[in-house]
């Protein structure tokens, strides 16, 4: 199982939100690709960048912290908020990023998705799947669906879909542990290789996420509690790994 340390991204600072409020959010660093990079340096083999800017207003405000972060860093990361177009995507790709996550457009759009498999191919679309009470929510977070989570991800995995990083936002900032009903459930009912995100912060949580590898789970990302130095990111490597 992956460790996938997050910085998400907001007026170019490493910023952390509660449950994904705008105006909830704590400055953590100016520097990003000093994050980046310290994280690295602890053992981190691959990143999770969100751009919170992008999420919330569909516009990607941060490019330059991004490619801050790509020059500071030899590991792959990964990158989501507010790519609603295949020149967005472009764009992220050609900073460096190995993967990408698309959510709001995954719900309003197959055929873009369709789009970008056939032009980037599976193994770097990621569906980001954020989800509250079950229901799929979008545009950071802001506008709930009628849509679930479980039939979004089988959908998406029907037209090539192969991984989702799954948020479920009541748990996200907020150190009260993963969700691991909802995991299991999108993992075992959906066939998608799935990277928990939200709540993530003990020891004990990535023990119980690594019970469920046989189900599908691949990766646990971890912000806040990196952040408040609830968790060590070292021992979390390694437990992951044992």
């Amino acid at each position: 199982m992956i460790i996938y340390p997050a910085i998400d991204l907001k007026d170019g600072e490493c910023v952390r939100l509660v449950q994904g409020v705008a105006d909830n959010k704590t400055v953590y660093s100016n520097r990003p690709g000093d994050v980046a990079y310290s994280f690295e340096m602890q053992g981190a083999s691959f990143l999770h960048i969100v751009d919170l800017d992008g999420a919330f207003t569909g516009v990607q405000k941060n490019l330059h912290a991004i490619k801050e972060i790509a020059t500071r860093i030899s590991i792959p990361f990964q990158v989501g908020g507010g790519l609603r177009t295949v020149e967005d995507v472009y764009r992220i790709m050609n900073l460096g990023a190995q993967r990408v996550i698309i959510g709001t457009r995954a719900l309003k759009s197959e055929g873009f998705i369709n789009e970008l498999l056939d032009t980037f191919g599976p193994e770097r679309i990621i569906l980001g799947l954020d989800a509250k009470n079950g229901y799929v929510v979008t545009d950071g977070w802001v506008s709930t669906s009628e849509v679930t989570a479980v039939d979004l991800g089988l959908r998406m995995r029907k037209i090539g879909i192969q991984t989702a990083v799954l948020t479920d936002v009541s748990r996200d900032g907020v150190l009260k542990g993963p969700n691991l009903q909802l995991i299991e459930e999108i993992a075992t009912k959906t066939g998608l290789a799935v990277i928990a995100s939200g709540g993530v912060s003990t020891l004990d949580n990535i023990k119980d996420l690594k019970k469920l590898e046989a189900a599908g789970v691949t990766g646990a990302i971890i912000g806040k509690a990196l952040y408040d130095r609830k968790l060590d990111l070292r021992e979390a490597i390694r437990e992951a790994k044992s």
